[in-house]
């Protein structure tokens, strides 16, 4: 057994998994209780009144095909989110284990842990050195109990990418002890290499990813857990069997086609644009004090009355989020829109 898998749950690995309807499409379906009729404006080409095929194969092949990745290396769920719910329930006994995450960063990660039972350990970043990554406080932070790191890059909400070489090595010093969880949510804005490709060389290397950013399928709530395989089978058997619906699997999986794909990196190219005329006119407007640089889809700024800036765009009918922060009280985060909503934005700030 790697000591990857010994640092998982001994009643996951002992878990059988829950046994669903075998899967067997040329057969007419009398196994799995279903009603056998379809429902008066059913659109969906396998009919909503059977249950999705678990994993379906053209959704998992698609976005391994999209990560280059290999199948096993791969478990489809709802959005990142229930990525980052398997993990901790795979890994992390509650009332013993430990995760550490790096504040400011996206909140699921200690709502999850907190839900399992986990211990939170906090390493915040460097707010002095433009929100970097402290790899020797997080080492520091680490002991026998310790189980997942978390790390969002490009990071939310500062929206700086660490660099990829920075968090291979950090997975290396880790090891035999934790496992390291990439979140890659936005780093098709980024311009920097995924850590996908590492994969074979970090065993414990796990990687997030989602649709909803810049695939713009934020509703469908897809996402990818990209790890070992040996993570993978264990997040198969905690993950419920019919995660994904079909209307989910026939609306997605044509998305993932290369015309797609390429219409999405236009998209992309067009917001980056947009953004760095965003942050030009941001920067230049009376009561921002600064404009935090951004390898995301959204743009930090702290400003000298965040109350009165908050009312301002809300009175233009906009919303933009309050991510102030005790050791971080002016700083406000608002999406990169189109460039009507982008010029409400600095019209009501004028």
């Amino acid at each position: 057994m790697s000591w990857v898998l010994e640092r998982a749950r001994a009643e996951i690995r002992a878990l059988t998994p829950y046994s669903h309807a075998a899967w067997e499409p040329s057969l007419t379906r009398l196994h799995a209780n279903e009603l056998p009729w379809r429902v008066e404006g059913d659109p969906s080409q396998a009919g909503l009144n059977r249950y999705p095929e678990p994993q379906p194969p053209p959704l998992v092949q698609g976005l391994a095909r999209l990560y280059g990745v290999k199948n096993e290396q791969l478990l489809v769920g709802r959005g990142s989110d229930e990525a980052i719910d398997l993990l901790l329930r795979v890994f992390c006994r509650a009332g013993q284990d430990n995760v550490i995450i790096c504040p400011p960063t996206f909140g699921m990660y200690a709502v999850a842990a907190r839900i399992q039972g986990a211990q939170l350990r906090t390493v915040p970043l460097r707010a002095d050195a433009g929100f970097a990554l402290d790899v020797e406080a997080v080492l520091a932070a680490v002991d026998d109990n310790t189980r997942l790191v978390f790390v969002c890059s490009p990071n939310n909400p500062t929206a700086n990418a660490i660099a990829p070489d920075l968090l291979a090595d950090l997975a290396r010093k880790l090891a035999p002890r934790a496992l390291l969880v990439v979140d890659e949510a936005y780093i098709d804005f980024a311009g920097v290499p995924s850590l996908c490709a590492q994969l074979g060389e970090l065993p414990n290397l796990a990687i997030l990813k989602t649709l909803s950013k810049a695939h713009g399928l934020a509703g469908a709530r897809v996402g990818a857990l990209i790890a070992a395989p040996e993570v993978i089978a264990l997040a198969r058997k905690v993950i419920p069997p019919y995660a994904i619906t079909e209307l989910t699997v026939e609306t997605v999986t044509p998305l993932l086609q290369p015309a797609a794909i390429a219409a999405m990196q236009e998209r992309v190219r067009v917001l980056l644009q947009e953004r760095a005329r965003l942050a030009a006119a941001l920067a230049a407007t009376p009561g921002i004090l600064r404009v935090w640089p951004s390898d995301a889809n959204f743009l930090l700024f702290d400003c000298a009355d965040p109350d009165d800036v908050l009312a301002r765009v809300r009175g233009a009918g906009l919303i933009i989020r309050d991510v102030r922060q005790p050791v971080l009280p002016r700083l406000l985060r608002f999406s990169v829109g189109t460039a009507a909503d982008n010029d409400r934005v600095l019209e009501s700030l004028q």
